[in-house]
């Protein structure tokens, strides 16, 4: 660690400040508790915009007087934008900064939304969904990365984490909003907030949202509102005007991607995309099947309704839950036991003779773990790589992510198709939980030998 200020310094006047000392050892303040406000804010309209396709769903294939099997395709093209927005986007934000790529994106996304309302088929519906995805992708990656870099050590899974629960957050607010605006004003109108909206949070980031101070340094760029920032940080460092910013890791040259497999990374970059696929894939499955497969059951569609929400409310809860855990005994000692437990409660879930108090319970337990460990697992992808590679790192892990999320409910669609039945289809889901536990295994062993 290169020698610099401390908290136990700052009201002496400095001629090196250590960027990290300073974040890690002093108490939160409201500057950064604002930050992550803001950046929550958006990461809860990107939740409700991926997921308001789903919700006007219904309403659209009344009035344009499609089957529902049409709108399959506008979906995946979601998806698809989304896994090319994160590839791109977290790329851009590792040479021109996040701020500009969070802001941009938001815009952007915001926009998508108020022009979809113009939308007259499912064409022209199927490519404004897939521009939005390349915006949307932009979102998560790059805000865990901003948030992970303003974030003290000992607290920075934790609000990581809990910043990340704001996508579930969203998806449920955009079952509330929909319920209460479709009956108002169409399927339009769920788009026209999740277009205002987005644009009002872009406002109030270009006004107050920071921009990485490890980065800027990292740059040699603007350290002028770098001092400030960081003022804001600790009010009362005393700086002195030629005081020099110092960081413990040096600029990583050369194409971003490729970085992600050097200096003894690969092996962490191919595990950490593993994982991606394979819980995004299951969490897809679970979330878009769920709902359809308790009916086959014999469910009444209200229940099946209720069964799909436990398995956000259960990732809510493990979301919550697991952040001050991982920050207190690491991620490796509490992923991989929660993923070893997915496997055997997803089985459970498609046992036919389940009292369904039982099937609630584990509903909320799977959620718990599969949900609420994915935004543990893009903690773990920040906490892996340096801040020049850190949005690349975890929005390419992100992107593969994705390609799971698309293969997952199309899979799943597959199997029914070939008349599985539902314990079979659960023992199939149950897979990707145990490759996932395998290789979080894997990763910790890894990491002890390092």
């Amino acid at each position: 660690m290169t020698p610099g200020v401390g908290v136990n310094q700052v009201n002496q006047n400095v001629d090196q400040i250590n960027v990290a000392a300073i974040i890690d050892n002093t108490p939160l303040s409201g500057f950064q508790t604002w930050l992550m406000v803001l950046i929550g804010c958006s990461v809860v309209i990107d939740g409700f915009d991926v997921q308001a396709m789903g919700f006007v769903a219904p309403a659209i294939v009344r009035d344009w007087g499609i089957n529902k099997a049409a709108l399959g395709p506008v979906f995946g093209a979601g998806l698809l934008g989304m896994l090319i927005g994160s590839l791109l986007l977290s790329m851009l934000a590792d040479r021109i900064g996040r701020r500009p790529v969070l802001i941009g994106a938001t815009v952007f996304f915001g926009v998508c939304m108020l022009l979809t309302t113009l939308t007259t088929n499912l064409s022209q519906l199927l490519t404004m969904r897939l521009i939005t995805g390349v915006g949307l992708g932009g979102i998560m990656a790059n805000g865990v990365a901003l948030v992970s870099e303003y974030s003290p050590k000992r607290r920075r899974v934790s609000l990581m984490m809990w910043v990340s629960c704001g996508f579930t957050g969203g998806a449920v607010l955009g079952g509330l909003v929909s319920a209460l605006l479709i009956p108002l004003g169409g399927w339009k109108a769920v788009f026209i907030f999740g277009g205002v909206v987005p644009l009002l949070i872009a406002a109030l980031m270009l006004r107050y949202l920071p921009e990485s101070i490890q980065f800027l340094v990292l740059k040699q760029a603007d350290l002028s509102r770098a001092h400030a920032w960081l003022k804001s940080i600790a009010p009362h460092l005393t700086i002195n005007r030629d005081a020099q910013f110092v960081i413990s890791e040096t600029k990583q040259q050369g194409a971003p991607v490729a970085e992600l497999f050097r200096n003894g990374r690969a092996a962490y970059t191919l595990l950490l995309w593993g994982i991606n696929f394979t819980n995004l894939l299951n969490l897809f499955f679970l979330a878009n099947w769920l709902p359809t497969l308790a009916i086959s059951s014999g469910y009444s569609e209200s229940t099946a309704v209720l069964i799909g929400t436990s398995l956000q409310v259960g990732g809510v809860m493990g979301t919550v839950a697991m952040g001050p855990l991982i920050d207190r005994f690491g991620f490796y000692k509490i992923l991989v036991p929660s993923f070893l437990l997915a496997v055997f409660v997803i089985v459970l879930m498609g046992h036919t003779g389940l009292a369904l108090s039982f099937l609630f319970v584990a509903v909320v337990i799977g959620g718990f773990c599969i949900v609420g460990g994915q935004p543990a697992v893009n903690a773990l992808a920040a906490t892996l790589y340096p801040t020049s590679l850190r949005a690349t790192g975890v929005g390419w892990s992100l992107g593969v992510g994705r390609a799971g999320s698309i293969v997952g409910p199309v899979l799943a669609g597959h199997l029914i198709g070939l008349k599985w039945s539902t314990d079979a289809l659960f023992m199939a889901a149950a897979v990707p939980a145990l490759l996932s536990c395998l290789m979080l295994f894997w990763m910790s062993r890894l990491n002890k030998l390092k």
